[in-house]
């Protein structure tokens, strides 16, 4: 899978990406909660798309969100959605950012990235000691590899969620592994001290 693919396949999908977007409002709820969301924390979005989790995040009052994405015409749409979210359009593998976050989510995306190893290494050295990564997508492991036979050039399998625990496992001490017919979530609390 090349990530110039990616950008491109999701560029194709944006001008009709929200309109085909279907919300779970508790399982989102419930991801964000899991994830440890709420009130004054500083937030990066991982490959945000269209900002479908923006809305979610600025109710529960977070300090800051930081977010970003491969695809050009999703930032664009996202952008223009909420002026207040800082959206970058790059690759958070490649990308230098001026802080640490408090929690980094990456919200059904995590199989559009070609080396889950690799990328979790980088997300470990963007949140906070005593911050959380999370990986979450809002239907089943199962019901994810189905849906991504349409898309099988720019996806890759999702991990067992003990298999994505144990890459967490350097530097998260992991407190949530959930996975069921309605959502798969796996997400840890940064050690302090556990280098990236």
């Amino acid at each position: 899978m090349e990530k110039k693919e990616v950008a491109a396949f999701f560029d194709r999908c944006a001008p009709w990406w929200d309109e085909d977007m279907v919300r779970h409002e508790d399982i989102i709820a419930k991801i964000l909660d899991n994830g440890g969301i709420r009130a004054d924390m500083d937030v990066l979005d991982v490959a945000c798309g269209t900002g479908v989790l923006f809305p979610d995040y600025l109710a529960r009052g977070v300090a800051s969100v930081t977010a970003i994405d491969l695809s050009p015409e999703m930032v664009k749409i996202a952008r223009s959605k909420f002026p207040q979210v800082k959206v970058i359009c790059g690759d958070v593998e490649e990308t230098e950012f001026d802080r640490l976050f408090d929690a980094v989510m990456v919200y059904n995306a995590f199989p559009h990235f070609p080396d889950p190893a690799h990328l979790v290494e980088v997300l470990a050295g963007l949140v906070k000691p005593g911050g959380r990564l999370s990986v979450a997508h809002s239907m089943s492991r199962a019901a994810l590899t189905d849906h991504h036979k349409r898309a099988s050039t720019v996806s890759i399998e999702l991990l067992e969620e003990h298999e994505l625990a144990q890459l967490f496992a350097p530097w998260f001490d992991v407190d949530v592994i959930l996975s069921d017919e309605r959502m798969y979530q796996v997400s840890g609390v940064r050690r302090s001290g556990a280098s990236a």
